[in-house]
């Protein structure tokens, strides 16, 4: 088996970023992206309302990046011309911390986006919801988030302050677009276990609103990387303990289709004024 770039011995993880975004401008002929988003479960839709979509690229052609393992992602890359003349970068092939391939291929993806020239990063997942007063379907902004994988995509002496790491400029355009959507803090477990309600009444203890097992990875490397980012969950189910029947897997990807037509013109909207903010 062919041993993975960012794994090799003294590899240099934006190195390969760098050649990764090197080969989206061979592929696609696009020398410069403005804005990239990574489509988790519910937003694939997203991808087909934002713009023309010009290039679909397959992820293996890609320096440092795979197949997604999960269900409910949609395993391309693609290159999208906005209406304003913006390019954005839709990415579908995510990897999961809980895939065990190391934090670096964790955010491999936000930093190729970074190399393509993209200073926007929206990220979105699907997520359980602490707050009773959500329903699955319903689409909130992250306004931060705590990791709790212990772990980091810095490396070294690295110091990057997080403060307004979800931005709120960002947000208030966001808002801008639909006046209702609420916001909360977002929880970053390992998994791929879903969280006990044990674990839940500890994540609302230290100020959670949302749990899930994306994001805050990569939005850490986002900033690291100068990106302005803008985060966005999908509740598809109320969190373990707060709702009274079991989780699955299959419950995610059904409110995710459920609620899909609807996130995805949100987010298209959302794109287009950010455009204009």
């Amino acid at each position: 088996m062919t041993q993975h770039p960012l794994d090799a011995a003294g590899a240099d993880p934006i190195q390969v970023a760098r050649a990764a975004a090197d080969d989206i401008r061979r592929i696609t002929g696009v020398d410069r992206h403005d804005i990239a988003l990574t489509l988790g479960s519910g937003w694939a839709k997203a991808a087909d309302l934002v713009g023309e979509t010009t290039h679909t690229i397959d992820p293996t052609e890609v320096t440092g990046f795979s197949k997604p393992a999960l269900e409910g992602h949609s395993g391309t890359i693609r290159s999208v011309l906005l209406a304003d003349g913006r390019r954005a970068l839709v990415i579908g092939a995510r990897t999961h911390y809980y895939e065990g391939h190391g934090v670096r291929r964790v955010v491999h993806s936000v930093r190729t986006a970074a190399q393509t020239g993209a200073s926007i990063m929206v990220l979105t997942n699907g997520a359980g919801g602490i707050r009773e007063t959500w329903t699955p379907g319903q689409p909130v902004l992250i306004s931060d988030h705590i990791n709790l994988t212990a772990d980091s995509p810095l490396e070294g002496a690295t110091f990057v302050d997080l403060t307004d790491l979800y931005s709120s400029r960002l947000r208030d355009v966001a808002r801008s677009v639909d006046a209702s959507l609420d916001e909360g803090v977002y929880c970053q477990f390992r998994g791929p276990h879903y969280e006990t309600p044990a674990e839940v009444q500890m994540a609302k203890a230290i100020g959670g609103h949302i749990v899930g097992m994306s994001t805050a990875l990569e939005a850490i490397a986002a900033r690291e990387a100068g990106m302005e980012v803008l985060g966005f969950s999908l509740v598809t189910n109320l969190a373990a303990g707060i709702q009274q029947t079991p989780l699955s897997h299959e419950e995610v990807i059904e409110a995710g289709r459920t609620a899909e037509p609807v996130i995805s013109r949100l987010l298209a909207d959302v794109v287009a004024a950010i455009g204009r903010a």
